[in-house]
């Protein structure tokens, strides 16, 4: 099992780059991979060729949008091994796919009912149910984080019980990079009835989703976290949830019948996607995925295994450095603090050096607040990264400590 990283590098025009005269090393991937040429070519090729708002068009233009369109989305069905294309909605990202959800559950919860998420999740899996519970009377429980940076499974069951109707997790901590028992969770959550959707930004980036193994109701993702553009992404439901969900926003394309007193909706998956949707940037999104499966899953998943071991050693070994989150499953994600200097100011002396890496709370200030720490330094890998660039990564750290002292 190995990957030719090279030649996959050579696939991505911008990690060419140069920054202030040292070479571009690329360690934030789990806010956005960046993308390969094929995906870029795909959307050129949508807006030079085919242009077109898809599904009613009566021109050639329109049906060839279509055709691909709708291809892209039976290649997020086959990616997810989901059972039906119909469940697979178009949004804008992660973030829509929940507040889609988040918005019908405001309007099924009542007074006592429970909905479960975790003290791990970002801001767009945890605000959206606070906001479902202020609108409908529910109450809002969390799932606290061990001082490993799992889940504790043990208060998690607790929690569970006859008025829990709904529970979110995330399938990977984009801010530790723990992954999540969710198969396990999920089925702990069938058990007393409740709805369950798995926040999966940072999991579909590493490939082997199965939707029907998992068991869950609904699962979210971004194309720009797995090689693809920013500003789309996938929902998929179970179609026997989502044909009864609320819709959330109302127009053209999800209507069925409209009157001048009333209106009834579209079949799924069309139902969900009102108005005109981001064709270009869903089909190279299909494209980033058939990309993405066509690498050695197995290869992929050693490779960064690899990435994250060996930057774990050298965390270890680097005097003044913690690390937080050191799950025993974990993908990808290195979040640490240095004794000297605020996570900004080593982001900013590792940016002059060529080196990316994400700062702050990483959009989960709960977790950050279970930590004690006013955010971190977090590198976060991928299927490009290489050895090499993990040890200029601590070779630029060596110098930040010095500064920073």
């Amino acid at each position: 099992m190995s990957l030719d990283v090279a030649a996959i590098r050579e696939q991505f025009p911008i990690l060419k780059r140069e920054i202030d005269g040292n070479p571009l090393v690329y360690l934030d991937n789990a806010a956005t991979t960046q993308k390969p040429q094929c995906v870029i070519d795909a959307l050129v090729d949508y807006y030079t060729t085919c242009n077109s708002n898809v599904h009613r068009g009566a021109h050639r233009l329109a049906d060839e949008a279509t055709r691909h369109f709708e291809a892209a989305r039976d290649i997020v069905k086959d990616f997810i091994n989901a059972p039906k294309r119909e469940e697979v909605i178009w949004t804008s990202g992660t973030t829509e796919g929940i507040n889609i959800i988040a918005n019908g559950l405001g309007q099924l919860l009542s007074p006592g009912d429970e909905v479960i998420t975790t003290g791990m999740d970002h801001h767009a899996n945890l605000v959206t149910w606070q906001q479902a519970c202020k609108v409908s009377g529910a109450t809002l429980k969390t799932v606290p984080v061990l001082d490993s940076g799992e889940l504790d499974q043990s208060a998690y069951s607790a929690l569970l019980n006859e008025r829990t109707k709904f529970v979110a997790f995330p399938h990977v901590s984009n801010a530790l990079g723990t992954v999540n028992p969710i198969k396990e969770m999920t089925a702990k959550a069938k058990q007393v009835g409740a709805w369950v959707l798995v926040d999966g930004a940072q999991g579909a980036a590493h490939g082997r989703v199965d939707v029907q193994d998992i068991g869950c109701d609904f699962y979210a993702f971004s194309g720009h976290k797995i090689y693809g553009p920013m500003g789309v992404g996938a929902l998929w439901g179970k179609a026997s949830v989502l044909a009864n969900w609320p819709v959330w926003r109302t127009g053209g394309e999800m209507i069925s019948t409209v009157t001048l007193q009333d209106a009834t909706w579209n079949v799924l998956p069309y139902r969900f996607e009102a108005g005109t949707p981001n064709v270009g940037d869903a089909i190279a999104m299909g494209e980033a995925i058939r990309w993405f499966s066509a690498l050695d899953q197995d290869a992929v998943a050693a490779h960064e295994k690899a990435l994250l071991d060996h930057a774990t050693e050298l965390a270890e070994r680097f005097e003044g450095l913690t690390i937080i989150g050191q799950a025993k499953e974990k993908i990808g994600v290195l979040s640490f603090v240095l004794d000297h200097g605020h996570p900004a100011d080593i982001g900013f002396l590792l940016d002059r050096q060529g080196i990316a890496v994400r700062t702050g709370d990483h959009c989960a200030q709960p977790l950050m607040a279970r930590f004690n720490v006013p955010g971190t330094a977090r590198a976060s890998f991928s299927v490009y990264n290489t050895l090499e660039e993990v040890d200029a990564l601590f070779a630029a750290l060596k110098k930040v400590r010095t500064m920073l002292a």
